[in-house]
């Protein structure tokens, strides 16, 4: 009964792990793909295929570096909280933290 439980419970973590590190690779494939037509865009290259009246000057677009540099923010900390248990200084945190609070909670409980 125990063996089964443990699989069972191994393998939802598993499936978890899945849909995480599926959430994260959609999660670059999008910024990949929007800031590459992005940059097209700024380029010039699709001005071609672009509605009478859109604004093709560059400056338009400027807005687009800091929209790169925010996003890629983004995908860096989505990176750090999938891979947390691979990064041994964020583990050494999480260890000394459970210790401070088994601490504080000993001290609370001795008074």
């Amino acid at each position: 009964m125990k063996k089964e439980t443990s699989t069972a419970n191994r393998y939802q973590k598993a499936q978890k792990r899945v849909k995480e590190l599926k959430g994260f690779y959609n999660h670059l494939k999008i910024f990949v793909i929007v800031n590459a037509l992005l940059y097209l865009v700024k380029s010039g290259v699709l001005n071609p295929l672009m509605p009478n009246g859109f604004p093709t000057e560059s400056y338009y677009f400027d807005w687009i570096h800091i929209n790169f540099l925010i996003w890629g923010l983004m995908i860096v900390a989505h990176a750090l909280i999938l891979y947390r248990h691979k990064l041994p200084f964020l583990k050494k945190w999480e260890e000394k933290q459970i210790q401070k609070y088994i601490e504080k909670d000993k001290q609370e409980t001795e008074k």
